[in-house]
């Protein structure tokens, strides 16, 4: 395995072990059933859960289980039930391994979602509805780890997270297969069809629909912006970490792939698992186990783009304006890389003055760019951990969000953010080889109780916590993150998100050396 795999497949790890880390605790038990409320879908009857100024309904379905010859089909519609189906707990989580979901999961029927309102919401004066899509490389997350009650209850907003197919089982490719390469994508679109038909029945505005995510989930809002099927089904969109030009050359960020890709990939999958030979490869993998399916599966998943679902990578469809010009409010964390550099150099591989010049190779194998970048980002005697995690934070995150700004701003209303709570509270246990500063994710505990635990803040993170709650939830109202209770936000500058210090800054760009990074770009760009 070369240098390069093994910090890909690092990066992908500790993806997981950060998952766990806010999984642990269950979620907080509902109120008894006998006093929950009850409402009518086009499906049937679901009763939900009471809880202290909110409502949840968990596990409905917006879809058919994908098993038999519904795996690797585009999602069918649910089937309508009898009576009141219970929603007062959370369902299966798709097929993934151990991570985020304790034990993992292998459970194919797992394409349900969950409601969260806040009391008082009544069809008749509907409130704005927050979609929000998971992150986990395409390969770990559920919808029920992340507890929407507070970003309801202050922003009066209704909350859907969701679950969507995952690695091999969401993302397949194979000739002649109908939905190659996009399966869990065409999820989500069918979870926002289901939004637009049936969330009037819980309180939410139809017509007033922001898609969210973070990471692979931010990628995917960059995917949907791009997809002409998802034309009509979201009036707003919020990307967090997961910029619409990431590169499959860039190991630790979202991407997609060409569909050839894709299809040698599914190749290789059919051929580990014994179906590469096989008269019909599509029905002998069906008949795989899912964790057969999950222990040969690579650690990395993309969406396919060349697809139906997908035309073009989103970068090109913005680029060119092929996309659906909706307002945007988009951001990174100042610190996105230093929770990979950490992992990496626990796992073995430090990195000094003398060890520099390598783990830059295997980060650019191409040698004129590795001896570029040693140059731009100088090791010295005790900052390697540091300097790594900016390399991977400003290659994968930071720049390409910018430049995903930048190809947005001229032709949609755009806002940015950087979050940068140098002492945002830690996602793992344990102590990290040097301060990890606002690493990957560490956002989403300011948004959401992540597992339905809430994270000890201090005073000052949870004034931010509300302020960016505000934020988020004016946008979904009125596409301006601005409002009454919060410090003004300007389209022109970056809105810096620290505690007691929110304030808009025009040095990301210089910081973040993305100079550096467009220049090496554009240089690859003409050498291929």
């Amino acid at each position: 395995m070369t240098m390069h795999r093994v910090l890909t497949t690092l990066g992908c790890a500790l993806t997981a072990v950060l998952a766990t880390a806010w999984s642990a605790a269950p979620p907080a038990q509902p109120a008894k059933p006998a006093a929950a409320t009850t409402v009518r879908t086009h499906d049937g009857l679901v009763r939900g859960a009471p809880h202290d100024g909110y409502r949840t309904f968990e596990g409905v379905p917006y879809a058919a289980p994908p098993v038999g010859r519904l795996r690797w089909a585009p999602p069918h519609r649910a089937a309508a039930w009898p009576g009141v189906r219970d929603a007062t707990r959370p369902a299966s989580a798709c097929p993934q391994p151990a991570g985020e979901v304790p034990g993992g999961s292998t459970d194919e029927d797992c394409l349900h979602l969950n409601v969260t309102t806040p009391d008082g919401v009544r069809p008749a004066h509907p409130r704005p509805v927050v979609v929000w899509l998971h992150g986990g490389g395409f390969t770990t997350g559920a919808g029920s780890s992340y507890d929407a009650h507070r970003m309801a209850t202050r922003g009066d907003v209704v909350v859907v997270t969701l679950n969507y197919r995952l690695g091999a089982l969401g993302f397949l490719a194979h000739g002649g297969l109908p939905g190659s390469g996009t399966f869990g994508l065409a999820d989500q679109q069918a979870a926002l069809r289901w939004v637009r038909a049936e969330i009037g029945a819980f309180g939410g505005d139809a017509h007033n629909v922001t898609l969210a995510g973070e990471s692979a989930g931010g990628y995917s809002v960059c995917t949907q912006l791009a997809s002409p099927f998802a034309a009509g089904l979201f009036d707003r969109a919020i990307i967090e970490s997961g910029p619409c030009t990431g590169r499959a050359d860039r190991p630790f960020a979202p991407s997609s792939v060409p569909l050839s890709t894709a299809r040698a990939t599914g190749a290789d999958l059919a051929a580990k698992l014994g179906c590469g030979s096989a008269r019909d490869v599509m029905a002998c993998l069906r008949r795989v186990p899912v964790s057969r399916l999950l222990e040969a599966q690579g650690t990395d998943q993309q969406p396919a783009y060349a697809t139906r679902l997908l035309p073009e990578d989103p970068a090109p469809a913005i680029t060119s304006g092929r996309f659906h010009h909706v307002p945007v409010l988009l951001g990174n964390n100042h610190d996105e890389g230093n929770g990979w550099a950490a992992g990496i150099i626990q796992a073995g591989n430090p990195v000094t003055p003398d060890t520099w010049p390598d783990v830059a190779a295997a980060f650019f194998p191409d040698p004129g760019q590795a001896k570029a970048m040693v140059h731009e980002y100088p090791v010295h005697r005790t900052d390697g951990g540091p300097v790594f995690g900016a390399v991977i934070g400003d290659a994968d995150f930071a720049c390409p969000t910018a430049r995903t700004d930048s190809l947005l701003a001229t032709q949609v209303p755009v806002w940015r953010y950087e979050f940068a709570d140098e002492h945002a509270p830690p996602l793992t246990s344990g102590t990290p080889p040097f301060p990890l500063g606002a690493p990957h994710a560490s956002e989403l505990p300011y948004l959401f109780d992540l597992g339905g635990r809430p994270r000890d803040l201090t005073a000052a993170q949870h004034r931010l916590a509300d302020t960016m709650i505000d934020y988020w939830t004016a946008f979904a109202r009125t596409a301006d993150p601005d409002g009454p209770s919060s410090p003004p936000w300007s389209r022109q500058t970056v809105q810096s998100l620290a505690p007691d210090h929110v304030v808009p800054t025009g040095t990301a760009l210089a910081r973040h050396h993305c100079g550096f990074w467009d220049a090496l770009t554009a240089r690859g760009s003409d050498s291929g």
